[in-house]
Protein backbone atom coordinates (compact mmCIF):
# COMPACT_ATOMS: atom_id res chain seq x y z
CA UNK A 1 0.00 0.00 0.00
CA UNK A 2 0.94 3.51 -0.94
CA UNK A 3 0.20 6.58 -0.11
CA UNK A 4 -0.45 9.40 -2.60
CA UNK A 5 -0.44 12.46 -0.23
CA UNK A 6 -3.16 14.64 1.70
CA UNK A 7 -6.51 14.12 0.75
CA UNK A 8 -8.16 16.64 3.00
CA UNK A 9 -8.41 17.98 6.61
CA UNK A 10 -11.34 17.81 8.54
CA UNK A 11 -13.16 19.76 10.74
CA UNK A 12 -16.13 18.58 12.49
CA UNK A 13 -19.09 21.28 12.70
CA UNK A 14 -22.48 21.51 14.76
CA UNK A 15 -23.20 23.72 11.21
CA UNK A 16 -22.46 23.59 8.17
CA UNK A 17 -23.83 26.97 7.28
CA UNK A 18 -22.26 28.94 10.44
CA UNK A 19 -18.77 27.52 9.34
CA UNK A 20 -18.88 28.49 5.54
CA UNK A 21 -19.58 31.80 7.03
CA UNK A 22 -15.74 31.91 8.60
CA UNK A 23 -13.85 29.47 5.83
CA UNK A 24 -15.89 30.50 2.59
CA UNK A 25 -17.12 34.06 3.50
CA UNK A 26 -13.98 35.17 5.65
CA UNK A 27 -11.37 33.19 4.54
CA UNK A 28 -12.65 32.89 1.11
CA UNK A 29 -11.77 29.02 0.45
CA UNK A 30 -14.16 28.54 -2.22
CA UNK A 31 -16.71 25.75 -1.90
CA UNK A 32 -15.98 22.16 -4.26
CA UNK A 33 -19.33 20.49 -3.46
CA UNK A 34 -21.68 19.44 -1.08
CA UNK A 35 -23.00 16.35 -0.30
CA UNK A 36 -25.01 13.88 2.41
CA UNK A 37 -23.84 10.12 2.52
CA UNK A 38 -23.52 7.40 4.69
CA UNK A 39 -27.58 6.63 4.41
CA UNK A 40 -28.06 10.45 5.13
CA UNK A 41 -26.33 10.47 8.21
CA UNK A 42 -23.51 12.94 7.70
CA UNK A 43 -23.03 16.00 5.06
CA UNK A 44 -19.44 16.36 3.88
CA UNK A 45 -19.09 19.62 2.30
CA UNK A 46 -15.57 20.48 0.46
CA UNK A 47 -13.65 24.07 0.23
CA UNK A 48 -10.15 24.14 -1.96
CA UNK A 49 -7.18 25.31 0.24
CA UNK A 50 -5.34 24.66 -3.69
CA UNK A 51 -3.12 22.27 -2.32
CA UNK A 52 -5.97 19.87 -0.89
CA UNK A 53 -9.55 20.32 0.30
CA UNK A 54 -11.34 21.59 4.23
CA UNK A 55 -14.13 19.21 4.39
CA UNK A 56 -16.41 20.43 6.68
CA UNK A 57 -18.18 17.21 8.65
CA UNK A 58 -21.82 17.84 10.37
CA UNK A 59 -23.70 15.12 11.45
CA UNK A 60 -27.37 15.03 10.65
CA UNK A 61 -28.70 12.03 12.98
CA UNK A 62 -28.99 12.34 16.76
CA UNK A 63 -26.72 8.99 17.12
CA UNK A 64 -24.14 9.42 14.92
CA UNK A 65 -20.73 9.15 16.92
CA UNK A 66 -19.52 12.88 15.87
CA UNK A 67 -22.87 14.00 18.21
CA UNK A 68 -20.38 13.17 21.18
CA UNK A 69 -17.26 14.26 19.78
CA UNK A 70 -19.00 17.53 19.26
CA UNK A 71 -20.44 18.16 22.81
CA UNK A 72 -17.24 16.94 24.65
CA UNK A 73 -14.89 19.63 21.97
CA UNK A 74 -16.85 22.21 20.04
CA UNK A 75 -16.49 22.80 16.51
CA UNK A 76 -12.40 21.83 15.36
CA UNK A 77 -10.23 19.93 13.66
CA UNK A 78 -10.83 15.97 13.31
CA UNK A 79 -9.18 14.24 11.35
CA UNK A 80 -6.78 14.39 8.38
CA UNK A 81 -7.39 11.95 5.11
CA UNK A 82 -4.56 10.53 2.95
CA UNK A 83 -4.94 9.35 -0.96
CA UNK A 84 -4.56 5.72 -1.26
CA UNK A 85 -5.22 3.98 -4.65
CA UNK A 86 -7.19 1.19 -2.77
CA UNK A 87 -8.73 1.05 0.26
CA UNK A 88 -9.17 -2.46 0.75
CA UNK A 89 -5.01 -2.20 0.40
CA UNK A 90 -5.48 -0.59 3.79
CA UNK A 91 -8.00 -2.69 5.01
CA UNK A 92 -5.87 -5.76 4.77
CA UNK A 93 -2.49 -4.57 4.78
CA UNK A 94 -1.78 -0.95 6.01
CA UNK A 95 0.51 0.52 8.63
CA UNK A 96 -1.85 -0.15 11.68
CA UNK A 97 -5.02 -2.22 11.98
CA UNK A 98 -8.67 -0.18 11.15
CA UNK A 99 -10.57 1.73 13.62
CA UNK A 100 -13.87 -0.31 12.01
CA UNK A 101 -13.32 -3.51 9.57
CA UNK A 102 -16.11 -2.11 7.35
CA UNK A 103 -14.74 1.03 5.09
CA UNK A 104 -17.78 4.24 4.95
CA UNK A 105 -18.91 5.85 2.01
CA UNK A 106 -16.48 8.88 1.83
CA UNK A 107 -17.24 12.34 -0.75
CA UNK A 108 -17.79 11.50 -4.56
CA UNK A 109 -18.30 7.86 -4.11
CA UNK A 110 -15.44 7.29 -2.58
CA UNK A 111 -14.37 4.70 -0.02
CA UNK A 112 -12.68 5.30 3.28
CA UNK A 113 -11.87 3.77 6.82
CA UNK A 114 -10.46 5.20 9.59
CA UNK A 115 -7.18 4.27 11.23
CA UNK A 116 -7.52 2.57 14.86
CA UNK A 117 -6.23 5.99 16.80
CA UNK A 118 -4.69 3.87 19.83
CA UNK A 119 -1.96 3.06 17.38
CA UNK A 120 -1.67 6.72 15.48
CA UNK A 121 -0.71 8.74 18.66
CA UNK A 122 -4.41 9.27 19.22
CA UNK A 123 -4.99 11.09 16.00
CA UNK A 124 -7.51 10.28 14.16
CA UNK A 125 -6.15 8.70 10.48
CA UNK A 126 -8.40 8.47 7.69
CA UNK A 127 -7.90 7.47 4.08
CA UNK A 128 -10.02 7.52 0.96
CA UNK A 129 -9.63 5.91 -2.13
CA UNK A 130 -11.29 3.13 -4.79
Amino acid sequence: MKFQGLDHLAIAVADTEKALKLWRDTFGFPVVCSEIVNNNSVKLTHLDLGNTHLQLVEPLTADHPLQTWLAEHGDGLHHFCLKVDNVDDALNGGPVAPANPIPHEGTNGKRALFFAADQTQNIVVEVTGK
